[in-house]
């Protein structure tokens, strides 16, 4: 445990950062599987839609400062590929 009253401070503010983007990036995780589990049925629009949905919440997290808009890009990018991948096979 610090004993520095700035480092006592920086910890509070870090575990209400870590607890306020903790759900943003849950809710990227699950659309994303989403995303990948609507491709796996292999019906294109809903796959589509889901895939739609996850790039929507990996730009909310973007907007938030979760992530790098450049981290972002290519999550989207890999997760285009795997869902185009999937309906294709």
């Amino acid at each position: 445990m610090a004993n520095i009253a700035s480092q006592i401070k920086r910890n509070r503010q870090n575990e209400k950062r870590r607890l306020r983007n903790k759900s943003v990036r849950s809710e990227m995780k699950t659309r994303a599987k989403a995303a990948l589990a609507a491709a796996e049925t292999g019906d294109e629009d809903t796959a589509r839609e889901a895939l739609r949905i996850a790039h929507r919440s990996t730009d909310i997290a973007v907007s938030k400062g979760v992530l790098h808009k450049r981290t972002a890009a290519r999550r989207k990018s890999r997760l285009a590929a795997d869902v185009d991948r999937l309906l294709a096979g």
